[in-house]
C-alpha cells in the first residue's frame, strides 16, 4: 500500500459532556473525505506537548502514512487539558475515555472503528476501557501494563510495600505541577496552572490508605473479570521491566482474544527499547490495526499466542545494550511443566521432590536490612544501573543453595514457584526469593525474583499476622522469566528477609527459621515450541532529534557509612535541557532521590525524592520544585510533600502536604 500524506493538528479541543475541554494532538491522513480511516487513541497524563512528544513523533506519523489516524489526548488536568486530575485510573478517567472513543468514531474522517494503545498508564487504561466495552473500540495494544493493580504495579507486591510507590508519587506530583503551554491555551495558562497547583492530590496518600487488596485495587484490575474484555488485545512487555508478568497472565485469562509478546526490554516501546534486539513494533501494530479496524485478512490473527525472547545467559554489567538470546513461540499457552528441585542434605539443589516426612532440617535467616542494593529499579527506563546488577553483593546477606555445574543447558519460560515451611520471630516478616544464574567465573545474573509479606501468605484481602514460633507453609510464585542457563553454569536460589530499597522493611527486624527439608522449587520448562525470527525495525534510531542545550546525566551510588552504621542509596537523573525545534519549547527535569537505612533498624528507613522541572522559551520561563518524603514508626507511615512554583525568578506558589497513615500489617 502506498504511503499517504498526512497533516498534524497540533491542538484539537474536545469538549466533554460536563463542559471540560481536553486537548488532543492528531495525525490525520489526507483524503479522509473520500476514504474515512480508523483511528488509534492514546489517553495519558504525561503531557503530549513535551512529555511524550518524542515517542509520539516516532509512531503516529508512521500510522498516519499507513492511513490510520492517531489521536493523542491529555487526561484532564494534564498538559493543555482543563481541570485537575482526580487520581489514577479513576471512574471519571475511564468514563472520559469512553466518551472520547465515541467522539472519534462520530467524526466525518473516521470509519467508526477505534483502537486504543499505550505503554504503562496508557497500557493500563487500554485494558480497563476495553473491559467497559465502548461500542466503537475494536482492538487494543497494551504495553508494560498489569492485570492486577495490587500485585503487579508500583505499589505493593504480595503485601510488601514497594519503594517505587513513593518514587512514582513524586513523579506524578512533578508532572501534574507543570503548567499548560501558553502558546496553545493563551492568557488563561496562569489561571489553569494555579488551579492545578492548589488542587492536585498527592497520590501517595490515597495509595497508602489501601494497604490491602480491597475494592480500590480491584477497580481497574481486569483479572477480576477477564470475560469483560471481548476484543482482540496484543499485550507486550520486557523481561527487564517490572511488568513482565502481564503478557502470560493475559494469555491465561483472555485465551484466544490475547496475543503476548515479551522481549528483553526495559520500560519502553519495542522499536526503540533497550537492551536490543528490538522489534518492528510499527509493522506489527499496523497489521494488527488493519486486521481489526479495517477487516483486512492479513494473517496477523494467526500468530502464535505467545512469542518470547529467551535470554541466553547475559552477564550483569553497568550497561546492557544487547542481550544474547533467541526468539521462541508457543502456538497456545498453557501452564508449563515444572522441573522440581529440592535441597539435599549437604545444601545442594538437586532435581527431585522434597522427601515426604523427612526429619526437619532448620536453618535460621536474618538478612541485613540493606540487602538488596543490587536489585535495580522496580520498573526500568534505561539498561544501566536501573537493571539488577551482579547478585553476589546481595547473596552475601542471603541464604543460598545451588545446583552443581549443569551438564547440559536448561531453558525455562514461565513463573518459578517456591514452597517451604518456616517459623518467624515476629508477627510480621518479609521473604524474598531470587533465581540467579551463576556463571563459571562467579558472576551472578538475576533471572527472577519474588517477595511476600508473610502476613499475606494466604491472600492480600485479609492478611493474618504470624504467630511467632509457629510453623507456616508458604507458596511464593516468582516473576515470569524466559532464560537459558548454559552448560557449566549453576542455578542458585537465594533467600533473604530484606530486599531494600526495592521493598520497604516491616516494623520489626525479624528473622525466620526455614525447614530446608520442606523446600521445593519448581522451574517452568520451555517445553514444545517453535523457533522464529522477530523482524527488527528498519530505522535503528526512530526517535526525533531535539536541540540539546545541556546534556543528560545519570548517577547511582551506594554508600555504607561504617561509623554511622547507615547505608545510603542515591539516584541522580537529569534529562538535560532540550528544545523542540517546532514549538521552541525547552524542558528539563532533574530527579534527586535518597534512600537511607541502618542495617539493623527498620524504623530508621527514610526516602526523599525531589524533582526540579523547567519549561522555557524566549521571554517565558517557569520552574516547579516538588519534594516527597516517607519515614515510619512501628505503627505509622509518615509521608509529606511540598510543591514550590516559580515564574521567572519569582516564587508564585507554595503548598505542603503532611499525613500520618497507620500501618496495616505491613
Amino acid at each position: 500500500m502506498a504511503e499517504r500524506s498526512f497533516a498534524v493538528i497540533e491542538n484539537q479541543w474536545i469538549t466533554l459532556k460536563d463542559g471540560t475541554r481536553l486537548s488532543a494532538r492528531i495525525w490525520m491522513p489526507d483524503g479522509t473525505e473520500a476514504d474515512p480511516v480508523p483511528a488509534v487513541f492514546e489517553f495519558l497524563p504525561y503531557r503530549k506537548r513535551d512529555g511524550t512528544s518524542a515517542r509520539d513523533e516516532s509512531t503516529y506519523p508512521v500510522f498516519a502514512a499507513a492511513g490510520i489516524a492517531g489521536v493523542r489526548v491529555d487526561i484532564r488536568g494534564s498538559g493543555e487539558s482543563d481541570g485537575v486530575i482526580d487520581g489514577e485510573y479513576t471512574e471519571l478517567e475511564l468514563a472520559n475515555a469512553c466518551e472520547l472513543i465515541a467522539w472519534i468514531a462520530q467524526q466525518p474522517w473516521s470509519n467508526g472503528n477505534v483502537g486504543m494503545m499505550g505503554i504503562s498508564w496508557g497500557g493500563f487504561n487500554s485494558l480497563q476501557v476495553a473491559a467497559l466495552r465502548p461500542p466503537a473500540l475494536k482492538a487494543a495494544i497494551s504495553i508494560a501494563s498489569t492485570t492486577d493493580r495490587y500485585n503487579d504495579d508500583i505499589h505493593y507486591k504480595n503485601g510488601c510495600h514497594l519503594s517505587a510507590q513513593l518514587s512514582w508519587a513524586a513523579t506524578m506530583l512533578a508532572y501534574q505541577s507543570r503548567p499548560p503551554d501558553p502558546e496553545l491555551v493563551g492568557d488563561r495558562w496562569r489561571d489553569m496552572w494555579m488551579e492545578r497547583l492548589e488542587n492536585e492530590p498527592f497520590f501517595m496518600e490515597e495509595w497508602l490508605s489501601h494497604q490491602r487488596r480491597d475494592a480500590f485495587w480491584k477497580h481497574g484490575s481486569i483479572c477480576e473479570d477477564y470475560a469483560a474484555i471481548g476484543i482482540p488485545v496484543l499485550v507486550i512487555a520486557g523481561w527487564a521491566d517490572g511488568y513482565r508478568n502481564t503478557p502470560l497472565l493475559a494469555a491465561e485469562g483472555l485465551g484466544e482474544k490475547s496475543k503476548a509478546l515479551i522481549g528483553p526490554w526495559v520500560h519502553k516501546y519495542p522499536h526503540f527499547a533497550w537492551p536490543k534486539p528490538r522489534a518492528d513494533f510499527h509493522g506489527e501494530a499496523i497489521a494488527f490495526w488493519n486486521r481489526w479496524l479495517r477487516g483486512e485478512k492479513n494473517g496477523i490473527d494467526n500468530l502464535p499466542q505467545v512469542r518470547a525472547y529467551i535470554l541466553d545467559k547475559p552477564k550483569p554489567a553497568p550497561r546492557r545494550d544487547h542481550d544474547p538470546g533467541f526468539w521462541v513461540a508457543k502456538r497456545t499457552w498453557s501452564e508449563p511443566d515444572m522441573q522440581c528441585l529440592y535441597v539435599e542434605q549437604f545444601g545442594t539443589l538437586a532435581e527431585g521432590l522434597p522427601i515426604p516426612h523427612a526429619p526437619a532440617h532448620e536453618v535460621y535467616l536474618k538478612s541485613p536490612l540493606d540487602t538488596g542494593t543490587a536489585s535495580g529499579e522496580w520498573f526500568t527506563l534505561k539498561p544501566d544501573a536501573e537493571m539488577a546488577g551482579d547478585q553476589r553483593v546481595d547473596d552475601a546477606g542471603s541464604l543460598t543453595f545451588e545446583t552443581p555445574s549443569l551438564a547440559e543447558a536448561q531453558t525455562y519460560l514461565g513463573r518459578p514457584v517456591l514452597t517451604l515451611t518456616l517459623r518467624s520471630d515476629a508477627e510480621l516478616a518479609n521473604l524474598c526469593a531470587r533465581i540467579v544464574d551463576v556463571h563459571p567465573d562467579g558472576a551472578a545474573t538475576r533471572v527472577s525474583f519474588g517477595v511476600v509479606n508473610l502476613a499475606h501468605r494466604n491472600g492480600n484481602a485479609e492478611p493474618e499476622p504470624l504467630k511467632p514460633g509457629e510453623p507456616v507453609a508458604v507458596r511464593l510464585e516468582l516473576d515470569a522469566c524466559g532464560y537459558r542457563f548454559g552448560k557449566g553454569h549453576r542455578i542458585r536460589l537465594s533467600l533473604s528477609t530484606a530486599y531494600w530499597p526495592t521493598v520497604l522493611p516491616p516494623p520489626a527486624d525479624a528473622g525466620i527459621t526455614i525447614d530446608m527439608a520442606s523446600l521445593g522449587l519448581g522451574m517452568p520448562k520451555l517445553g514444545a515450541h517453535e523457533m522464529f525470527e522477530m523482524r527488527e525495525p528498519d530505522d535503528p534510531d526512530p526517535l526525533p532529534e531535539y536541540i540539546e542545550h545541556a546534556p543528560p546525566e545519570t548517577r547511582r551510588s551506594v554508600t555504607r557509612d561504617l561509623s554511622a552504621n547507615r547505608t545510603d542509596y542515591r539516584i541522580h537523573e537529569d534529562t538535560g535541557l532540550h528544545e523542540h525545534p517546532g514549538t521552541r519549547l525547552a524542558t528539563r527535569q532533574i530527579r534527586e532521590e535518597l534512600w537511607s537505612i541502618e542495617p539493623d533498624d527498620p524504623l530508621s528507613m527514610t526516602g526523599v525524592s525531589t524533582w526540579t522541572c523547567d519549561m522555557q522559551r524566549p521571554g517565558w520561563s517557569v520552574r516547579t520544585v516538588s519534594t516527597s518524603r516517607i519515614a515510619c514508626t512501628a505503627k505509622d507511615w509518615l509521608i509529606s510533600a511540598s510543591v514550590t512554583a516559580y515564574e521567572g525568578e519569582k516564587q508564585v506558589f507554595r503548598k505542603t502536604f503532611v499525613k500520618v497513615i497507620p500501618r496495616d500489617l505491613m
